[in-house]
């Protein structure tokens, strides 16, 4: 069962520690969706702790909706955890998103993350998550990984009979850098930062 994401960007007003800003002292700058529209549990995993069957040692897990959580973000995200709906409500400031090593390699046995969907139905994708060497039934399925598979940095493709073959190696810069549905949030935090400092830009999510 998939498992989405729920959430938002914020910034600390920094009128606050000048004095001069009398409201809340976080801001919501911009909701995660239109940044953000993927289910990928691997990045929840090494991100939040979230769906973490890679095994991952998360960046921020389990911390809760920060105290001082903006208005608008506790109206969204607060009620549906309270009741069980959302969960492994969190947050990450982004000193910790920018801090994070790339090389970040789950503590399992799983290097990597096979998909494939025939040539016919490309909607319909399997998923599984695999280690160096394919089990038998992975291999009877797909047949064996291409030459150096092992060794690839990003994303790979290629057709196996009649199906579209991918494998993604299972490192935080593969999940979470350049060319991944998350660059677009990191871009924005990172502009945020730029303004208002580091530790004063954050990521509050839950999930659902």
């Amino acid at each position: 069962m998939s498992t989405d994401i729920h959430g938002g960007i914020e910034f600390r007003h920094p009128g606050v520690d000048a004095g001069y800003h009398d409201g809340e002292p976080w801001v919501r700058a911009m909701d995660l969706w239109p940044l953000y529209d993927d289910s990928d549990h691997a990045a929840f995993g090494c991100l939040f702790g979230a769906c973490n069957d890679a095994g991952f040692r998360p960046l921020a897990a389990g911390r809760g909706l920060p105290a001082d959580v903006s208005g608008e973000l506790r109206a969204v995200l607060e009620p549906p955890v309270r009741t069980g709906e959302f969960h492994g409500a969190t947050w990450a400031d982004w000193a910790e998103i920018a801090r994070l090593d790339p090389g970040t390699v789950p503590d399992s046995p799983f290097t990597g993350r096979l998909s494939w969907s025939k040539l016919s139905l490309p909607s319909l994708v399997h998923q599984r998550l695999v280690p160096d060497r394919w089990p038998a039934e992975v291999v009877d399925l797909v047949g064996p990984p291409p030459a150096g598979l092992e060794r690839a940095a990003r994303l790979s493709e290629w057709r196996s009979g009649d199906l579209l073959c991918r494998y993604e190696p299972l490192t935080a810069g593969a999940l979470l850098g350049a060319g991944s549905p998350w660059s677009h949030v990191f871009a924005v935090m990172k502009a945020l930062a730029d303004r208002f400092g580091e530790k004063a830009v954050r990521l509050v999510v839950a999930f659902g």
